[in-house]
């Protein structure tokens, strides 16, 4: 499958990016002169994996004609601001729902870059002086300017190549991607969700397509068979009557909404204490909004939505989120970011993780190289705003909660393709995880499956 194109064979794919880690989600689409960019993501975690965002990029930003999206998280979205700031001048198609939360995602990440950079000016901790952001927030929105949005199920074309958004689950707005030029298909999960979401809806079937490009987060295990209610209020609920802090890190978009609904019907059915809860954070109480917009795309009725949202304190200033580290408990915080990479739960955790008495509650997955995944792991000592924080705090961590589609949900949503892809290519996981799926792939359907490598060009 891989070799010179021609014009039996005029559709390429390239991949720069989700190759043995979950994060940098950027592939290149190339046909007849047109060069597309499908996801244009951060890499995350791990130092020489966020060193790359800083490298050049190997396509000139001036040569990609268009960028199109799957979804808005910020390892789809995040290097958007600096691709256009080194002179990407094309249109980035999203659906509606990835275009509106993309603009909350896109402002924060350039106002956490800048105050990022500060604070490594006042503590002197860059070998650059002075520090300079990976973008500002003036060129996230220049990137917002680039927007074109389209209805989930549309479908657009950018010079001879087709482009369909097929719904993915996930998160509002998250779409696979079926991509065709001449009679020849591609197919992007995206970011999988599940069928059994207590909040998305499930994702749309798997079509003929001649290469499946795959995510493989979950794709060494599956989600623990347990309700998520039960575990998340056996975590809660002693911490609570003992009158700690129950901290409950979250991914703004998407994993917050989760949670608040999961609270909501717990503190209904007396199954966890009539204690304060407080989401602290902007951007998820502005995505509620969003998300009421979208009632088509998600299961909850406009009663319960305005139940899980009517009981919970929304803390939006700066001032506001100081009062809560001196307060105390019993009470339950909510707040970004999931894998305690910045945001106001690490002010929370730097507080609240020095006392045996309260709880933190991982709840989505945690990429290798975050402060979440040490967590998670069993470390108990992180460093936070330049100091070794002790973490005395009972640590949780409940996969049922993650909004992935686990081994056992992949593996059913490809068994119900109508045909075999010629090709699977396994992105958007850990190397275990991902060559652990590509074994099972291989034994349980007779795929041809592998894991790409950074750079690789495939001709389909």
């Amino acid at each position: 499958m891989t070799g010179p194109a021609s014009s039996a064979d005029p559709l390429r794919l390239t991949f720069w990016g989700a190759v043995d880690t979950v994060t940098g989600s950027r592939y290149l689409v190339e046909a007849d002169g047109t060069r597309v960019l499908v996801d244009c993501g951060l890499f995350q975690g791990y130092k020489a994996l966020r060193d790359r965002n800083r490298q050049p990029f190997p396509v000139g930003a001036r040569s990609i004609d268009a960028v199109v999206l799957t979804h808005a998280h910020l390892d789809h979205t995040g290097y958007l601001p600096k691709l256009v700031r080194d002179g990407f001048a094309g249109p980035v198609h999203a659906t509606a729902g990835t275009t509106e939360l993309s603009g909350l995602i896109l402002r924060d990440s350039g106002y956490l870059q800048e105050e990022e950079a500060r604070f490594r000016a006042r503590h002197r901790r860059s070998k650059h002086n002075p520090p300079q952001p990976l973008y500002t927030r003036a060129d996230a929105e220049r990137a917002l300017t680039r927007f074109v949005s389209h209805p989930m199920g549309s479908g657009i074309e950018v010079g001879g190549i087709r482009f369909r958004f097929l719904p993915a689950g996930h998160i509002l707005g998250a779409a696979q991607l079926q991509v065709e030029h001449a009679g020849r298909r591609i197919h992007f999960t995206g970011d999988l969700g599940r069928p059994d979401d207590p909040l998305m809806l499930p994702p749309a079937p798997l079509e003929r397509t001649d290469v499946l490009v795959s995510e493989s987060t979950y794709g060494d295990r599956d989600h623990a068979p347990v309700d998520p209610a039960e575990e998340l209020a056996a975590a809660i609920d002693p911490v609570c009557r003992r009158g700690g802090v129950v901290i409950i890190p979250a991914f703004a978009i998407g994993r917050a909404e989760a949670i608040l609904l999961q609270l909501s019907r717990l503190r209904r059915a007396g199954r966890i204490p009539d204690v304060p809860v407080f989401l602290n954070s902007p951007m998820a109480v502005d995505a509620a909004e969003i998300y009421r917009r979208y009632r088509e795309e998600h299961r909850i009725d406009d009663r319960e939505f305005a139940e899980m949202y009517s009981f919970a304190t929304l803390v939006r200033s700066v001032d506001e989120s100081k009062l809560l580290n001196l307060r105390g408990g019993p009470c339950i915080i909510v707040s970004a970011s999931g894998m305690l990479e910045g945001g106001r739960a690490l002010h929370h955790i730097e507080v609240y993780g020095r006392d045996r008495r309260n709880a933190i509650v991982l709840t989505g997955f945690q990429a290798g190289g975050t402060r979440g995944a040490a967590l998670q792991r069993g470390d108990r000592v992180l460093r936070i705003f330049g100091e070794d924080v002790p973490i005395e705090a009972q640590v949780h961590s409940i996969s049922a909660l993650s909004a992935h589609a686990d081994r056992s949900q992949i593996l059913e949503w490809m068994r119900g393709a109508p045909e075999p892809p010629r090709q699977t290519f396994l992105t958007h996981g850990e190397p275990d995880a991902a060559d652990v799926l590509r074994r099972q792939i291989g034994t349980d359907l007779g795929w041809d499956a592998r894991v790409p490598r950074l750079g690789e060009t495939v001709v389909v």
